[in-house]
């Protein structure tokens, strides 16, 4: 779930939404923060930290206004694979990103190399970059202070296919016929090397990232706010990046039971909250945020679209997989999240929710919602999965773009695929 705020607001929240509408939902983001509950917010502008920059690739494109235009007019971007023979598995779909290219973000022969994990990542911190205004060779970045400006770009399963196609070539030709770049490219942190030395030209600050399965890119977010919290950066790009649609990657799923079955109808298998939700739909892509200080992006006159009012990070120690089936750890990182942000439960009217389509997963998340927010009947929820499937460690990234969007557009788009959800939606007990 997101938690990021329009800094223009006196409060405005991030994201959810119920039951199916026939057309998407106006709502204002501009909530008041009168309530006496409130805590207290940060007012160091060298400690606020504000987005100047969105990009992504989806499987709706390479363009935020239009990946959010489909989002908001109900699409399904769920088809059937045909990146690889699928025939032999029991899931034969996916959402895949079909006639991605790379053309003017990513050198020619760097591309033929890398994995799309980290293809998809540069054309995004790329894009990011340039939505901020800071483009490679401007004289905007060329005024950055390198020092002082960082990456932390996450995956959850890194460059499989190069990993995977080593794997191969190992057994079938021999040791000798391993790529040389088989490793390099198959680790998690080769995305934020790519994109510190070709998207974002030479940021020599902080440099890492983060593997935490699907919360990889809001782990990303966290601590990418943290460095410029503490004083350690002005500029960080951070976000996730996947593409394991590959065929190790949807048979280890389909191991886990995780995915749905659904090959009859693959535009409808992501259904979360639906009494007949079968499992996930695995979806692949980036999306990477530009944050900066408030004093920061004001210096260089940015444009600020949304400001991160804090997070926090927690485990139920629980399961491999399944969250705790009462949400208790769900709802307890979400109180801690409210708290470090300075925002009060009844202040919050919108939430991107993380909905994957799992049986014990959607229920244990709404039961953690219920706890958290005692009156939700001016909440709006909605699931991005439903359209976009599961992009693993690049889903927080892709979401928080969404989250921003409707903040910016004040529209939510729909959830579908919402076939038999009456029992949880009276559970939610949601108003649209």
């Amino acid at each position: 779930m997101q938690n990021l705020l329009h800094p223009g607001a006196a409060v405005a929240t991030a994201s959810w939404s119920c039951a199916q509408p026939r057309r998407p939902s106006r709502v204002s983001v501009r909530a008041s923060a009168s309530s006496s509950s409130a805590p207290r917010r940060e007012t160091d502008p060298r400690k606020r930290v504000v987005i100047t920059g969105m990009g992504l690739v989806s499987v709706f494109g390479n363009d935020v206004g239009a990946y959010y235009a489909r989002l908001l007019a109900g699409e399904s971007g769920v088809g059937a694979i045909d990146r690889f023979d699928a025939s032999g598995f029991p899931t034969r779909f996916a959402a895949q990103i079909r006639g991605f290219s790379s053309e003017g973000y990513v050198d020619g022969k760097l591309d033929r190399r890398l994995d799309d994990c980290h293809r998809y990542a540069l054309v995004a911190a790329k894009k990011a970059l340039e939505s901020a205004g800071l483009a490679p060779g401007s004289s905007a970045m060329d005024k950055i202070d390198k020092e002082r400006a960082g990456v932390v770009v996450g995956s959850g399963m890194g460059g499989i296919r190069a990993f995977s196609d080593g794997v191969e070539n190992l057994v079938t030709k021999g040791c000798r016929k391993i790529s040389p770049f088989c490793i390099p490219h198959a680790i998690t942190n080769t995305g934020s090397a790519m994109v510190a030395m070709e998207a974002a030209v030479g940021f020599r600050g902080p440099n890492y990232s983060i593997s935490t399965a699907c919360a990889t890119s809001n782990h990303c977010f966290h601590n990418a706010a943290d460095q410029i919290r503490l004083g350690r950066a002005d500029v960080m790009v951070a976000g996730g990046s996947e593409a394991a649609i590959v065929p190790i990657g949807l048979g280890g799923f389909v191991a886990c039971r995780a995915l749905s079955q659904r090959n009859d109808d693959p535009g409808t298998a992501s259904r979360p909250w639906d009494r007949d939700r079968d499992g996930f739909v695995m979806g692949e892509g980036a999306g990477v945020l530009v944050m900066e200080s408030l004093e920061h992006a004001m210096g260089r006159d940015a444009p600020i679209l949304a400001e991160y009012l804090g997070g926090a990070v927690n485990s139920d120690a629980h399961h491999m997989t399944d969250p705790r089936p009462d949400g208790s750890g769900v709802s307890t990182c979400i109180k801690r999240s409210l708290e470090d942000a300075g925002v009060a439960p009844e202040e919050v009217n919108y939430i991107n929710a993380h909905a994957t389509s799992t049986l014990a997963g959607d229920l244990a998340e709404v039961k953690a919602l219920k706890q958290v927010f005692k009156d939700t009947s001016q909440i709006k929820l909605n699931a991005t999965k439903s359209m976009i499937g599961h992009c693993l460690g690049a889903a927080g990234g892709l979401e928080a773009i969404a989250t921003i969007q409707a903040i910016t557009t004040g529209w939510v788009h729909p959830t579908i695929n919402q076939i038999q959800s009456q029992h949880l939606i009276n559970l939610i007990r949601c108003v649209m």
